[in-house]
């Protein structure tokens, strides 16, 4: 499968879409997501073209992994949800279909400020 330039996060980077920006940086954006699944729900994006978690592994720089990973904590960070402060929170990604994926460009979900509950009922 190829990058799909026209899939809902490459708009938003692309400033085509309105969004409720968290933080951004070099590797990264951050925002509200529009239905929130929980009290906290945050969405963090790379900025690069990689379709999922898989392509991303095999793909990104070194650079741009340790740019995700750190701005997850960032952004958990900014959200009052890291472990710094005594909370917690879920990061969630999706790989394909059959695993729940809908956007077709690496994102992960970060879910905090309540108790998250079981990871599959």
């Amino acid at each position: 499968m190829s990058y799909d330039d026209d899939n809902i996060f490459a708009k938003i980077l692309r400033g085509e879409i309105p969004y409720n920006k968290i933080y951004e940086d070099d590797f990264i954006l951050s925002f509200h997501d529009i239905n929130p699944q929980k009290k906290i729900h945050a969405l963090v994006i790379p900025k690069g073209k990689y379709i999922d978690l898989d392509d991303f592994s095999l793909n990104a720089s070194s650079e741009e992994m340790v740019g995700l990973i750190k701005g997850i904590n960032i952004v958990a960070k900014k959200l009052g949800i890291s472990t710094d402060l005594g909370k917690g929170y879920r990061a969630l990604t999706n790989v394909n279909d059959d695993g729940g994926q809908e956007v077709p460009h690496l994102h992960f979900h970060l879910f905090g400020g309540e108790k998250v509950g079981k990871m599959v009922a």
